[in-house]
């Protein structure tokens, strides 16, 4: 069986993309920063993962979903490789089918005033992933 349930905040708003053809379908692509129990001791204190939704549940990302929210996701995980310069890379990402918010309005808006997110924001305002994480994506 190939199950995954996370809960995290999303790293920044969901981008939504439309698939060609007669009938178009919603595809949106985002992260999410998952807490660790424990610190690791370079630092890093969650992992991250890519996450895309198509459908109804794109479309409800696109309109529901920002930078910040604590989400509870369930779905299948998804592999691949994908080619760049010649070079075959491989790719790991959630496919979601379900979603769920995790906390109220008021403790998001809170959380977003507050600056709690467990995690680093960078100058443009997005959470940063560390370090020797490959975030690359194979869709521009």
């Amino acid at each position: 069986m190939n199950r995954i349930i996370l809960m995290g905040r999303l790293t920044k708003d969901p981008e939504i993309y439309y698939s060609q053809g007669d009938a178009p379908t919603a595809i949106a692509r985002f992260s999410i920063a998952v807490d660790k129990k424990q610190k690791r001791e370079d630092g890093i204190t969650a992992d991250f993962f890519q996450m895309v939704s198509f459908g109804k549940a794109a479309e409800f990302a696109e309109k529901y979903l920002h930078k910040g929210m604590k989400m509870l996701f369930a779905g299948r995980v998804q592999t691949g490789r994908y080619e760049k310069d010649g070079v075959s890379i491989p790719f790991f990402q959630v496919v979601v089918e379900e979603q769920e918010f995790a906390e109220s309005k008021d403790a998001y808006k809170n959380v977003k005033k507050e600056g709690k997110w467990g995690i680093r924001e960078d100058e443009d305002g997005y959470l940063s992933v560390p370090e020797g994480i490959d975030a690359e994506l194979p869709f521009d």
